[in-house]
């Protein structure tokens, strides 16, 4: 089982519509995919797509009370392969639990075990905060992945808070925890010279850097993505062909080369997501 979280100290930057596509697309690959909504203020993760069969629970329980039972806290989506364990932390009082608790930065990392014989991806969406709840997800998962807009103000905050963060992280890999790898992956890349050019001081920047690397997939500006979010729908469900009046390839292009560079050990299952495959996924979901 791999764990990947969507994480940015700053909001507004498409975690959750990068967690709930790329989430969606690797179901549809066959992966058995669960999506944990761990923002509490904005848990848009949690109704992003139909939910068929609702637990009674979530992801308080899970934290507040060590409850792994499946039945329990996680919800089934209409999406074959595709689970959700929802946000329902209405209060937001798991962010004092956790900071009051001797296990508090851990509890993320010593509770996913018990859905490693359930899932082959997990995917965790965050608040675009610093939290001790956002420092407990990154110390859960084996690969970060950061969405960066292309413009100068998210990429300082990038470098002023995540970066930080990381730092602040490093004595616990003291204690054997893995602080796991960032890949960034510029979202909402337009045409304009602007943008291009923040692209490519932001690949400069980390050009050396071991811990964390830009992507060479991007997430251009298409309105595709705010379409499929109005409608429930995986946007390479929507689109799986390049529209003619487009520069930019297909959101399943697009979903497609991500997913293979995030996830390199599944390449296979991403290159037969072809077009006429998805175009049949499609038709059978309608």
């Amino acid at each position: 089982m791999k764990i990947a979280s969507v994480v940015s100290t700053k909001g507004g930057t498409g975690k959750t519509t990068t967690s709930a596509n790329l989430g969606a697309f690797c179901a549809d690959a066959g992966l058995r995919t669960l999506l944990i909504d761990l923002d509490p203020v904005q848990p848009s993760l949690s109704s992003y797509y139909l939910i068929s069969d609702e637990a009674q629970g979530g992801i308080y329980d899970l934290l507040a009370f060590n409850v792994t039972e499946l039945s329990r806290i996680v919800s089934t989506t209409t999406i074959p392969n595709l689970s959700l364990v929802i946000s329902n932390d209405i209060n937001n009082q798991l962010i004092n639990l956790l900071l009051q608790a001797p296990d508090g930065r851990l509890r993320l990392a010593n509770l996913m075990p018990a859905f490693r014989d359930h899932f082959d991806l997990v995917l965790i969406d965050t608040q675009g905060a610093r939290s001790a709840m956002l420092e407990m997800v990154v110390l859960a998962s084996d690969l970060a992945i950061s969405p960066l807009p292309p413009n100068m103000l998210t990429a300082r905050e990038f470098n002023r808070g995540t970066m930080q963060m990381l730092d602040g992280l490093r004595a616990y890999a003291r204690l054997g925890l893995n602080i796991p790898p960032v890949n960034i992956v510029v979202n909402c890349l337009d045409q304009t010279s602007d943008a291009q050019m923040i692209y490519d001081t932001v690949r400069e920047i980390f050009q050396d850097n071991q811990e964390i690397s830009v992507l060479d997939s991007t997430i251009p500006a298409a309105v595709v993505f705010r379409n499929a979010a109005s409608q429930g729908i995986p946007a390479h469900r929507l689109e799986y062909r390049q529209p003619s009046n487009r520069q930019a390839p297909s959101a399943l292009s697009i979903i497609r080369r991500l997913a293979i560079e995030v996830f390199p050990e599944w390449r296979d299952r991403f290159e037969a997501m072809t077009e006429e495959r998805v175009a049949k996924l499609a038709r059978e979901a309608r």
